[in-house]
């Protein structure tokens, strides 16, 4: 996958079961690829050894400052596209909340609910 976050160091914060997909939400990363991150959402298929979606939350560029102060960013096997912007994404259970909703999206598991393990 291209442009996929390269994490030297984070820290689990939320952890949940969404049907066949374990996601994890990190924070305090530290990255080897020139973003600052304040949270990455990964979402791994059961018997994947790698994600294949993920939701990261960085600070704004300037074109998107003005709608909020942190972007959220998809990376996936096919690209990677800017969301959107908003304030409060800097929360984690926020992120988590907006994360698992799009989450539920793209992977069309509308009908499964999700189990907060951490």
């Amino acid at each position: 996958m291209l442009n996929k976050p390269k994490i030297k160091t984070a820290v689990p914060k939320r952890r949940y079961q969404l049907g066949i997909f374990s996601i994890v939400v990190l924070g305090d990363i530290q990255s080897e690829d020139g973003r600052r991150y304040h949270h990455v959402l990964a979402a791994v298929r059961e018997g994947d050894a790698e994600p294949g979606l993920y939701l990261t939350a960085e600070p704004s560029p300037p074109e998107l400052a003005a709608r909020g102060a942190v972007c959220m960013r998809i990376i996936m096997a096919d690209g990677e596209d800017v969301l959107g912007a908003d304030d409060e994404w800097i929360d984690v259970d926020a992120f988590a909340e907006e994360g698992l909703t799009l989450v539920k999206t793209l992977l069309q598991l509308s009908d499964e609910e999700a189990f907060r393990l951490l």
